[in-house]
């Protein structure tokens, strides 16, 4: 019996590998000898550059985690980060979350940080003149326009009361925490995603939480025996996610019993909308800290099956469940499905879980350059993007170590840790390329959120990256120009489904094969990308044609539409205007 049959007899019979001390070897089939339907052709990497613009575009920010010396768990986590257009200009303004000091040993005062994007590829810190101005001890980030009126709303994840803030539309925001219905909902917050899972037309939301800590029950754990280090979550009971529903009223009801979600043995850090049995409807993925990740089937009736053992994606390759951080989905090999990508602790590598049609998932991380180089990295943000426009989903995951004295225990583990940033070369391989292309993108880092975004509407993707108690860092990509490749981007409205369109599948049809993209919200680790769509097409001067299958079950099709342009699609419509990219940036 394969290793496959093996994991599907498992799968089947409703039992997981790790509770019976089971292990199994790996199968000697490589993930990257196993071509699936990949028509397009692989293309170096030469010419990638991410430009380090930070303080030069006017971002001067510093994360608080608000540590003192007592190692308090929620010190470790933060912050998340942000691209979205509060203001609707068409150019993506960028959010950094924040921390606050500690009750009685204050320093300083710290808020989260909105810069609003000038045009010109500097940004103006405009936290006060939008009412952001507030304490709060902030994690995550999940942007969305949750009441339908064209403007983006921010749930703010936090240690104690998540935070909705609404969005005016006059470039201020109003917090309608109470007013919505989501005050009392306290707790050790992490990432949270926008989504419509019963398909009203009105957006839900999903808030994945941690432990239950407080400094009143914090425990006592020591890495060398002597002084105090941050504990595993291993130390603390685990907390469910929860679930609202948007009532279209502008209030939300807490349904989380009643969809299927409850799960009080969760320590969820990262979450991600799949729909990976490409049925319409869209499914949760959670990755959870020492306990099993969750994979959550929806049933097109309000309610979710729990289906992570089920479909390979609960427990690695030896069916041990790992540290999972962040979690991202992305049809990266071409194939017409989503596939997902999980970043873990240091000596446990990434999940690479490709799926394999049939609602299953294999690991391939663990025969691959993905799995060999982030053995020994600890990652948290990750995402697929089109890094060099080549038709190909790269891969990036955000490194770095939860506690600064790790390196006396174990001198091969660093606190900070580079980047990986994993080239597709397409039939499955990837090769890591960090060091190649920027000294300061590859320097270490104690890094968490992280997201991508044109944020200077040249056609290619930048990167925005936090620390731990440190700067963020944003990178601009100077691919298009370097390269010469071309790419294409769609930005959806719905009217019968959300305003948004998270949940829509777009697909392109080019001569080298059809590309799939969905609108999503929250990924990566406590943090929101860029919503619109950028396909890269290297040099395809136009795509024969796309088609989108919007959230509400609605299929539209466009026609042969030419590259390097930015196309606004309403739902029942089609293209509303277009607008050329901008001339790429300066270095």
């Amino acid at each position: 019996m394969n290793r496959r049959t093996l994991i599907k007899t498992l799968a089947s019979a409703g039992v997981a590998a790790a509770a019976g001390g089971f292990a199994y070897h790996h199968s000697k089939e490589s993930a990257e000898e196993k071509p699936r339907n990949r028509t397009t052709p692989a293309v170096t990497s030469g010419g990638i550059h991410l430009q380090d613009v930070t303080r030069r575009a006017g971002i001067d920010f510093h994360h608080n985690s608000g540590a003192f010396g007592k190692k308090y768990l929620p010190e470790t986590l933060g912050s998340g980060c942000a691209f979205f257009d509060y203001d609707n200009d068409g150019w993506l303004d960028v959010l950094l979350l924040n921390g606050t000091d500690w009750p009685g040993h204050e320093r300083s005062r710290t808020t989260l940080k909105l810069y609003r994007n000038s045009r010109n590829g500097t940004f103006t810190d405009v936290t006060s003149a939008a009412g952001l101005d507030i304490e709060m001890y902030g994690i995550g980030v999940a942007a969305a326009d949750y009441d339908n009126d064209g403007h983006t709303d921010l749930l703010i994840t936090c240690y104690g009361q998540c935070r909705l803030f609404h969005n005016n539309g006059n470039g201020t925001f109003t917090e309608m925490t109470k007013p919505a219905g989501l005050a009392g909902y306290s707790g050790l917050s992490t990432s949270a995603m926008w989504f419509d899972y019963n398909r009203d037309g009105f957006l839900d939301l999903l808030v994945a939480n941690y432990v239950k800590w407080s400094p009143e029950t914090d425990i006592y754990c020591s890495l060398d025996g002597h002084a105090k280090s941050y504990c595993t979550p291993e130390a603390y009971p685990g907390s469910t996610c929860w679930l609202f529903r948007n009532r279209g009223d502008g209030t939300f009801e807490d349904v989380t019993g009643k969809a299927g979600l409850n799960d009080p043995t969760s320590k969820s850090l990262g979450v991600t909308l799949i729909d990976y049995d490409q049925d319409g409807w869209p499914d949760v993925f959670i990755a959870n800290d020492t306990q099993p990740n969750k994979l959550y089937r929806n049933n097109h009736d309000g309610t979710f099956t729990e289906s992570a053992v089920q479909a390979g994606v609960a427990f690695s390759e030896d069916g041990l469940a790992r540290a999972g951080m962040g979690a991202d989905a992305a049809d990266y090999d071409n194939s017409g499905l989503p596939s997902l990508v999980v970043t873990n602790f240091s000596n446990q590598m990434l999940g690479l879980y490709r799926n394999e049609g049939n609602g299953f998932f294999v690991d391939q991380a663990p025969q691959s350059s993905v799995g060999s180089s982030s053995r020994q990295t600890l990652g948290f943000g990750c995402f697929f993007f089109d890094v060099d426009l080549d038709g190909l989903l790269d891969l990036f995951v955000a490194n770095g170590h939860i506690d600064e004295a790790i390196t006396r225990v174990d001198p091969s583990i660093h606190y900070a840790e580079p980047p990986h940033l994993f080239h597709n070369e397409g039939q499955g391989k990837f090769r890591e390329i960090t060091s190649e292309v920027g000294e300061s993108f590859a320097a270490p880092k104690v890094a968490r959120g992280a997201a991508y975004g044109d944020y200077d509407n040249d056609g290619d993707l930048d990167i925005i990256l936090t620390t731990n108690n440190g700067p963020a860092y944003l990178y601009r990509n100077d691919c298009a120009d370097a390269l010469h490749r071309r790419s294409i981007r769609f930005q959806l409205v719905g009217t019968r489904s959300n305003r948004d369109a998270i949940g829509a599948n777009v697909r392109i049809a080019t001569p080298q094969g059809r590309r799939l993209l969905t609108v999503k919200s929250g990924s990566s680790y406590l943090s929101e990308s860029d919503r619109r769509l950028t396909f890269g097409l290297g040099s395809l001067d136009a795509v024969d044609g796309v088609e989108i299958a919007w959230p509400c079950g609605l299929k539209q099709s466009l026609g042969r539409l030419e590259a390097g342009r930015t196309y606004v699609v309403e739902e029942g419509k089609g293209v509303l205007e277009d607008s050329p990219f901008e001339k790429p940036a300066q270095t």
